[in-house]
């Protein structure tokens, strides 16, 4: 291929492609005292249908009390036992390993033989892809850890997750992704390529609790412009019932992982309905010098539409004089205090929204498909702006041209070019329509 990237989330548009020469891979298996999962899972490591010689294993131990067997030939790295460090832990085997391509396993979740190659294809075809294998469940008590795991898990099936059954049939196995998709990338049965992780940074360490961490790190991938698969022949089997099922799985630790995970991921579905995180969804840039007048209106208007968004101005004091904001707002920032957000929307002159249905709509839905940036004109082609996902910018940045998104030129709805001397208290008293404004 002479490009690495695909438009969008487009990952099929590399069916039937196998990656020619194969790439270095490096397993990384996170473990705490588990011996006989552990023996199993290297076990059926052992019986990958991929190249041994460029097929790398690492066991990275989170601080087990005891000594920790592996072959020759597989690396082991440890860390000291401080609780709960699965992201810690995972970071360090990926400090020690060498393969281009990274794949994530627990000990416990064993997999079939065609496992790596088939997870791998894509993280080795396209730099930005993550894949998600699946993830079934059996029940291996009293199975030598050296029986074949087909052999194992026959007639031992227990159910699997109907929630991700499903997401990966309504999603065409994550062809159709968007901004909560992260919560189908599963941690036990992940792979991405090395770059792509060095560069967004790795699991957060900060995660000390079971759970959310590969979530997190799903969601951090997807805003860097990472392409979403789900690969249902990369099949691992899990020694026991999926989490729902297990003891300490209740109540407490689903509100404990989602208020961990409040602050970080900013959408709509995942974020506070009402209370303001650290995290933006949107960030509005207004570039130059404006009267008073139109600075308010068109700050009200924009954040009448999207009150938790974030508006940069050059200028914020709040003294009503020579274009600065007439009214004090913390939401209103210069460009060194920007935050990145998921979408911005870079305006050279002010607007008015007088109606935000069709903007919030466009706003939502940038950068979950083909699109990744719009053009907004009125109906008389003046300019409104323009609004870009941070995927989409990601992309652009790291292979140096627009094309891996669509740009669209799209007639806005609601939203109006502002006059230097638009009608305050028509503002304010909801009423004059569009001609106290433009």
């Amino acid at each position: 291929m002479t490009r690495r990237w695909v438009v969008g989330n487009r990952w099929d548009a590399l069916d039937g492609i196998r990656p020619d020469p194969l790439p270095r891979v490096s397993v990384i298996v996170a473990q705490y005292d588990q011996p006989e999962e552990l023996e199993r899972t290297l076990h059926a490591l052992a019986a990958q249908d991929y190249p041994p010689h460029l097929l790398e294993i690492v066991v990275a131990d989170d601080g087990s009390p005891g000594p920790v067997a592996v072959p020759d030939g597989v690396v082991l790295v440890r860390q000291e036992d401080q609780g709960f460090r699965l992201a810690a832990v995972r970071n360090l085997g990926v400090r020690a390993s060498s393969g281009d391509v990274l794949c994530f396993l627990d000990a416990d979740t064993v997999p079939e033989p065609g496992y790596v190659r088939a997870l791998t294809r894509l993280p080795a075809l396209l730099p930005e892809a993550v894949t998600v294998g699946r993830r079934r469940h059996a029940d291996f008590s009293g199975i030598a850890a050296d029986v074949p795991v087909i052999e194992a898990a026959a007639g031992r099936e227990l159910a699997e997750p109907a929630w991700l059954a499903e997401e990966y049939g309504r999603s065409r196995d994550l062809r159709d992704a968007d901004d909560r998709s992260y919560r189908f990338v599963i941690g036990a049965v992940i792979a991405c390529s090395r770059t792509l992780f060095d560069e967004v940074g790795g699991f957060d360490e900060s995660f000390t609790s079971y759970g959310g961490e590969d979530w997190e790190w799903a969601h951090r991938m997807w805003q860097a412009g990472a392409v979403l698969a789900h690969v249902p022949t990369a099949v691992a089997w899990h020694d026991g019932p999926e989490w729902a099922e297990r003891d300490g799985s209740g109540l407490d630790r689903a509100n404990a992982q989602t208020l961990r995970l409040l602050t970080a991921i900013p959408v709509p579905g995942s974020a506070p309905r009402a209370l303001w995180a650290d995290s933006v969804d949107l960030v509005m840039r207004l570039r130059g010098a404006h009267t008073p007048a139109a600075l308010f209106v068109a700050a009200d208007s924009l954040f009448a539409a999207f009150p938790r968004a974030r508006l940069v101005v050059d200028e914020v004091e709040a003294t009503g004089e020579g274009g600065r904001l007439p009214v004090a707002d913390p939401r209103v920032v210069t460009a060194e205090d920007a935050p990145d957000a998921r979408v911005t929307w870079d305006l050279d002159s002010p607007v008015v929204v007088l109606d935000a249905t069709w903007i919030g709509d466009v706003v939502a839905r940038l950068g979950t498909g083909d699109v990744g940036t719009v053009e907004l004109v009125d109906e008389d082609g003046t300019s409104l702006g323009s609004l870009r996902s941070r995927r989409a910018a990601r992309r652009s940045a790291r292979w140096g041209v627009p094309d891996a998104f669509e740009t669209r030129c799209l007639v806005a709805d609601g939203i109006h070019p502002l006059r230097a001397d638009p009608r305050i208290e028509a503002w304010v008293g909801g009423w004059g329509g569009v001609r106290s404004y433009r």
